[in-house]
């Protein structure tokens, strides 16, 4: 189970505005750049997210059924800024994993320690292109 709603709504108004201060730049972090399906406004979001081999994995924190999820989905994929670099994400596809192998090994007891708590097992996993 996903965190609840009202703790997304609270991150929403005040910690991802903090966030976005460093995600960019932090290990483990990074801001999602994404259009809206039906809008077609652009959106930066904060996320976690880990390399993992040629494809990037992003913890969903809040589930599958979030606008940046389903933006993704429909667009077949975005761009992202982690670590300082910019980089072109394809073919999302969402996984459910448990015991959360996904994790790298620096961040692994860390991730699986917080993650596992708030019982976050799915992830987006992404192919990067070019």
């Amino acid at each position: 189970m996903p965190i609840p709603p009202s703790v997304a709504r609270f991150n929403r108004v005040v910690t991802n505005r903090v966030t976005s201060r460093f995600a960019d730049r932090l290990p483990g972090f990074g801001i999602l750049h994404h259009v809206g399906r039906a809008s077609g406004r652009e959106y930066a979001t904060p996320i976690n997210i880990f390399p993992d081999g040629d494809d990037y994995v992003i913890a969903l924190t809040y589930g599958a059924n979030t606008d940046w999820v389903k933006n993704v989905l429909a667009a077949d994929g975005c761009e992202v800024v982690t670590r300082g670099k910019r980089v072109r994400l394809a073919n999302p596809r969402i996984e459910d994993d448990p015991e959360r192998r996904w994790a790298p090994r620096f961040a692994s007891p860390f991730i699986r320690l917080l993650f596992g708590a708030a019982n976050i097992t799915q992830l987006m996993r992404l192919t990067r292109v070019g």
